[in-house]
């Protein structure tokens, strides 16, 4: 798993101090200990193990990876496919919670992007320019966003919480310019990107990848992300630093936007069909928690985007189990919220020293 890697800006000249014979005394075991629960990836990556390990005596075959159709097939395989909408939405999360934002509003864009999609393909327009309109349509919703947060100062949950609540609506109404009668569509280009393969890779992994090198390049290589990450700190210090604050934040809703759309694409190719009032829905609390379990804060000031894709992983691999169970679906949510509130719990700091002061209290 990748390890998010210091920003590159942030990294200072070696010192010229002359070496030393002395070499310092070696952490104890204790302290290793203590070190490596403090870290962020090890109880996510540590839920992950336990869930995929409850998911291999469930289900003896589970880790079974095997060719089929000429691609490769299997629940690991089937787990990273499901994943990858809901963790490219986590992604531009991410990059807004690192600037002390929120973006209530990423399952209504999906729904409107899916909608507009559906209305061109019936209108006649090429399936190439039909892609791009959807990737414009996301910037467009994350453009109203960031009108609302950076330029007229709402607060980011009220702000996107209008588009949310009407995002469907809108999603509806387009349905309605075409009929809506039937809302059903054929796009190999879209399908292709959404439920073809490449070899035998299927290619939405493929496009994750790649946008998710472009983001973290972005992130971690320019200073835009240095830029993202002060604003959530401190965006008045920011600001008498000589960074516009306003930009700044203007242009993280643009990310979420366009990451949303590319979800939006994949999620409404898969179906080839517009569903806005059930697709994509509670994506946007998915994509929160992923960034949550991946040890982002909602105060802001740092972007994780490896760790964000770790918390998608654990939320798709907890529900592939939740069905492999064979649990009645009005647990489905309930179970996933156990599981999640453990993690965070095993994350937290104060948590676990209440754990081990317990622990010391009992062995004295």
């Amino acid at each position: 798993m990748n390890i998010e890697q210091p920003h590159a800006l942030d990294r200072r000249p070696m010192s010229a101090e002359p070496s030393s014979k002395t070499t310092a005394p070696s952490p104890d075991l204790g302290t290793r200990l203590r070190a490596l629960t403090a870290h962020r990836a090890t109880w996510p990556l540590l839920a992950l193990v336990i869930i995929l390990i409850v998911d291999g005596i469930i289900a003896p075959g589970f880790f079974t990876i095997r060719i089929v159709g000429g691609r490769l097939f299997g629940s690991p395989i089937d787990i990273l496919y499901r994943a990858m909408p809901t963790a490219l939405i986590a992604l531009g999360m991410a990059v807004v919670i690192g600037s002390k934002g929120i973006d209530l509003s990423v399952g209504s864009i999906v729904a409107v992007v899916g909608a507009t999609i559906a209305w061109r393909i019936h209108a006649g327009d090429p399936h190439f320019v039909i892609l791009l309109t959807a990737l414009a349509v996301g910037l467009l919703c994350g453009m109203w966003n960031g009108f609302l947060v950076a330029v007229l100062n709402i607060q980011p949950i009220i702000a996107t919480l209008i588009l949310m609540v009407s995002g469907r609506g809108i999603g509806l109404m387009i349905n309605l310019i075409y009929g809506g009668t039937d809302p059903s569509f054929q796009s190999p280009l879209l399908q292709g990107l959404s439920v073809g393969s490449i070899g035998l890779i299927p290619t939405r992994l493929i496009l994750f990848a790649g946008l998710f090198a472009v983001l973290w390049f972005v992130i971690r290589r320019t200073a835009l992300g240095l830029f993202i990450e002060s604003v959530g700190a401190n965006a008045a210090a920011a600001n008498l630093a000589g960074i516009n604050a306003r930009l700044v934040t203007f242009s993280v809703y643009l990310i979420s936007g366009l990451c949303t759309a590319w979800a939006g694409i994949i999620l409404t190719a898969d179906v080839h069909t517009s569903d806005p009032v059930s697709v994509a829905l509670f994506s946007e609390l998915d994509a929160i928690l992923a960034v949550v379990i991946g040890g982002g804060s909602l105060a802001g000031g740092r972007i994780y985007l490896g760790m964000t894709l770790l918390g998608a992983l654990v939320i798709q691999t907890l529900a592939t189990s939740i069905l492999m169970s064979g649990l009645p679906p009005e647990y489905n949510l309930l179970v996933k919220a156990v599981v999640v509130l453990f993690v965070l719990l095993l994350q937290s700091n104060n948590a676990r020293d209440a754990v081990f002061t317990i622990f010391r209290r009992r062995k004295g």
